[in-house]
């Protein structure tokens, strides 16, 4: 069985359909996303739209999390005061801003998603089982991730949220990170996504049109437009202003 992992679009439209098209030529036999879907990006709608009517099953993000719970802000800035400023960005400028532009109903959809994915001995979490805030780096130790990863009682576990895709083979466990579609931070500003066959785990990149992606920002009216270009076109991530 062919398995594809899509995880953190953040709102990518343009990204998102890049990845489709590679699938389309990939055809996995199923397609399962990690969370983040729409935040950070301006197309958060119509992303979350394209993913159901894909009828992808998938997990629940971090800042999928803030807008569909905002008292959870209380204790981010509590476990880590020297992201305060960003985090006043994610709760009260980029959340609000695509919580604004989804339907009712894709709210109560990004609502309603698990936090963790099974299928036979694939485990998928968008960050850690017990925090879809904090996770091990792709510079972790091998301890580190067994740490966080050795309990889940699968052969291999995939998640997201770091932005930077890698495979690490363990004594018994195999750990991967599907990298970001729509925001990589690893210097490679390709879209990247895992397509896993047969347990193994392959990380593929993808090219995409940048330029009409910032477009896109501009024309919608993205509040930090200048930002996100200058964060997508360095494929890495530095805070705003």
């Amino acid at each position: 069985m062919r398995v594809a992992i899509v995880s953190d679009i953040h709102g990518n439209l343009v990204a998102l359909e890049a990845v489709i098209a590679d699938l389309d030529r990939e055809a996995p036999d199923l397609i399962v996303h990690g969370g983040d879907l729409s935040v950070i990006g301006p197309r958060p709608a119509e992303v979350i739209d394209l993913i159901r009517e894909k009828g992808w099953p998938g997990v629940l993000g971090n800042t999928d999390e803030l807008i569909v719970d905002a008292s959870t802000r209380a204790e981010q800035e509590r476990r880590a005061p020297k992201l305060r400023d960003w985090l006043e960005v994610l709760y009260d400028t980029l959340g609000p801003w695509a919580r604004s532009r989804l339907r009712d109903e894709q709210f109560r959809w990004l609502a309603g998603l698990p936090r963790e994915w099974r299928s036979q001995e694939l485990v998928l979490l968008h960050a850690a089982r017990a925090d879809l805030w904090r996770a091990p780096t792709q510079e972790a130790s091998d301890d580190e991730l067994r740490a966080t990863y050795g309990d889940l009682y699968a052969r291999l576990a995939v998640y997201g949220h770091i932005h930077r895709p890698f495979v690490r083979q363990l004594d018994g466990l195999t750990v991967a990170n599907s990298g970001s579609v729509g925001l990589p931070y690893d210097g490679d500003w390709r879209p990247s996504y895992l397509l896993i066959d047969e347990g193994i785990p392959v990380v593929r990149r993808v090219e995409y049109d940048l330029e009409r992606a910032h477009l896109e920002e501009i024309e919608t009216g993205f509040p930090l437009a200048g930002w996100l270009s200058e964060v997508q076109h360095e494929g890495r991530f530095h805070r705003p202003g």
